[in-house]
């Protein structure tokens, strides 16, 4: 058994490293912990980890510029079905489309695109930056059932995903208008906010993924 934590060149991958292998020693599934930008060793992988810091296109590109990446993911987690937890813009790669600067195509894993955030309130800074509660959306996973409802997530992000198919919404959060947070579907999970500063509650979602 194994996770994979995609190397791209985009993400604070020691400190996700790090929260994955406490997690996998405290849910009883210590596993490998793989920070990697080899192909195979994604193809392999049990598990799968996206993480990703910057701008949606920029961090498209980078994945892009590792030869193979791309055919990994899909056939670890497309054709394989190995669980993936895309963090922050790993998350929103799993879109159609970000709109961040410039227009760029995601993975297509979750119909919908990647949007700034609008609060009507003017005076709500952008990004949005700290704690923020969440409520649990209609998309059923197995990687929130220890997370309670309400429960704290640390967050930096201008943008946020709106996915075209209200089912795959898995939280919500509100900064001046309310906020897709997390999306599921099947075997894949994403996140906005960064569960490896989230604390208890996002000890509690990555051990849950560790044991899935």
């Amino acid at each position: 058994m194994s996770v994979a934590i995609v190397d791209y060149g985009s993400g604070n991958l020691h400190s996700a490293a790090k929260a994955f292998e406490r997690a996998a020693r405290e849910s009883g599934h210590d596993q490998p912990i793989l920070v990697t930008r080899d192909p195979d060793s994604v193809a392999r992988a049990d598990r799968v980890v996206l993480p990703g810091v910057g701008a949606f296109a920029d961090c498209r590109r980078g994945l892009d510029a590792v030869t193979g990446m791309v055919d990994a993911l899909d056939t670890a987690v497309r054709q394989r079905g190995r669980p993936f937890l895309g963090i922050c813009v790993g998350m929103q790669l799993m879109a159609e489309r970000g709109r961040e600067y410039e227009v760029a195509d995601g993975l297509g894993w979750i119909a919908g695109e990647v949007d700034r955030i609008a609060p009507s309130d003017p005076g709500l800074k952008i990004p949005h930056m700290g704690w923020n509660s969440t409520r649990r959306g209609p998309a059923k996973t197995d990687v929130l059932s220890d997370t309670p409802e309400g429960s704290f997530f640390y967050f930096v992000h201008s943008y946020y995903p709106a996915p075209s198919r209200a089912e795959d919404a898995a939280l919500s959060t509100t900064h001046g208008v309310e906020l897709c947070v997390a999306v599921a579907r099947d075997n894949v999970f994403g996140c906005q906010f960064h569960p490896e500063k989230s604390q208890a509650a996002g000890q509690a979602l990555l051990r849950r993924f560790v044991a899935s």
